[in-house]
């Protein structure tokens, strides 16, 4: 008798690129467990999605997809539905309320056993209660190595941590993901060889808080000692430092920075505000005068420093004065890249509780406003950069047509890009481009010298 066809699955992934991470070693586990994998749910056996929960705006995109799901399980073009990740960890089996078509909910440590609850889910008849895995957090942090990667070939993130131990008023990431654990620096290291093998040319360091890395374990190894160490080793030409915390910014980590390559002149420095008492309210551990000195200290370190930072505007308590002086001081600051979210009340954290409520229309306004002024910034920002010659890393074709490429001072997905005419570079490569224009947030340029010509045939 012929053998019966493996189970198809699609894995849609949301959120940040810890979430990708994780989608990527689900994909592994799939993929190791037998099934086929494919792009779209529509006529899969199975879909899973890896979703998010970190503030309002993440739960409702994970709700659309879970509605689209099930509407295609009902008419028949989809077998089983697994919900896994940031949402399934944090509400469990009440996320079933919602969703009543839904087969499964997987936690964050049933992960790397996915592929055996995703069988499950697929023997499970409608007449059967839902499946719900939620364990603990685990003591130890995950073992990101053996992905299928989502991110274009030449560069991959690189997780050094798991969990926070900051506990911000406004955040619940502690609760979903649990406290701080650091990855062994062997284990570190080794992913990173392997993500060089297999093709990266850039890393790019992430974490709840990357600047955190080695103080739960007590030891020697700090994230000063591990950049030094990647230096030293130099698999890739390019490392990238996100995620990390204004309290936390040693100047050995500076020191890192400032030696150069691999180490890119950018950092991501989340500072949420700048008023002293909306500060203390979220236990940022900082003033402003600290956000300050440390901007000082990295701009004067670092020639040609990029840095990238996010605020929150509507956090309860927010006067109109203290919005004004945030406002004013990212004109005076004038950031490569500004983030603005409206603040979230999420159920158990201690923000969540606090009076003065800052009305919705309100917080709204005042993201427009910040907006209006980043963009405003960022927009001459780029105008500057024209006739500079760059060294771009080419991430592919955009919607245009034209290759989207990025200079040090750009993250991917988060920041601009600069634009090159098609066909001017291979995925991949790194090249020289001489900025010629702006286009809004996005730079525009040409090769400075051709690059080599494709061989005919396979690649």
């Amino acid at each position: 008798m012929p053998q019966p066809e493996p189970p198809t699955v699609a894995l849609i992934s949301l959120g940040c690129p810890k979430n990708l991470v994780d989608s990527e070693r689900m994909l592994a586990t799939l993929a190791l467990g037998g099934f086929i994998v494919t792009t779209d749910p529509d006529g899969a056996d199975l879909a899973v999605v890896n979703t998010c929960a970190f503030i309002d705006l993440a739960r409702a995109e994970s709700d659309q997809h879970l509605d689209r799901l099930e509407s295609l399980k009902r008419a028949g073009r989809l077998g089983r539905i697994v919900v896994a990740g940031c949402m399934a960890q944090r509400e469990g089996a009440r996320l079933l309320h919602r969703h009543p078509d839904v087969d499964a909910v997987a936690g964050l440590s049933a992960r790397d056993t996915l592929a055996d609850l995703c069988r499950k889910a697929l023997a499970r008849t409608n007449r059967e209660a839902p499946l719900v895995c939620i364990g603990p957090h685990p003591a130890a942090p995950p073992d990101d190595r053996e992905r299928l990667r989502l991110t274009p070939r030449h560069y991959a993130y690189l997780r050094i941590t798991e969990g926070c131990d900051n506990r911000c008023a406004y955040c619940a990431i502690p609760q979903i993901r649990g406290p701080l654990r650091s990855k062994p620096p062997d284990q570190v290291l080794a992913e990173a060889d392997e993500l060089a093998a297999d093709g990266a040319k850039e890393l790019i360091l992430i974490g709840q808080d990357t600047t955190a890395y080695g103080r739960d374990s007590g030891g020697s190894w700090t994230l000063d000692r591990l950049l030094a160490e990647l230096r030293r080793r130099r698999r890739v030409p390019w490392i990238r430092l996100m995620y990390t915390h204004p309290a936390s910014f040693s100047d050995a980590v500076l020191e890192q920075l400032a030696a150069g390559p691999p180490i890119v002149p950018y950092v991501d420095l989340p500072l949420q505000h700048v008023s002293d008492a909306l500060l203390a309210s979220m236990g940022r551990r900082v003033g402003r005068a600290d956000i300050e000195n440390l901007i000082a200290r990295l701009r004067r370190a670092v020639p040609h420093l990029s840095i990238r930072t996010s605020f929150i505007v509507g956090y309860p308590g927010e006067t109109d004065a203290q919005f004004d002086d945030l406002v004013a001081f990212v004109e005076k600051v004038r950031f490569d890249h500004v983030g603005v979210f409206v603040y979230s009340s999420e159920s158990g954290t201690r923000a969540a509780r606090l009076p003065d409520r800052v009305p919705a229309t309100v917080a709204r306004r005042r993201w427009e406003r910040l907006m209006k002024v980043a963009e405003r910034l960022a927009h001459d920002a780029a105008r500057q950069r024209i006739g500079q010659t760059l060294a771009v890393l080419v991430d592919g074709p955009d919607a245009s047509g034209r290759l989207a490429a990025r200079h040090v001072g750009q993250a991917p997905d988060v920041d601009s890009v600069v634009r090159l005419p098609n066909g001017a570079a291979d995925i991949g490569q790194m090249v020289r481009a001489r900025i010629t224009g702006a286009e809004g947030y996005d730079l525009l340029g040409n090769m400075v010298e051709p690059a080599p010509p494709r061989r005919a045939g396979c690649r």
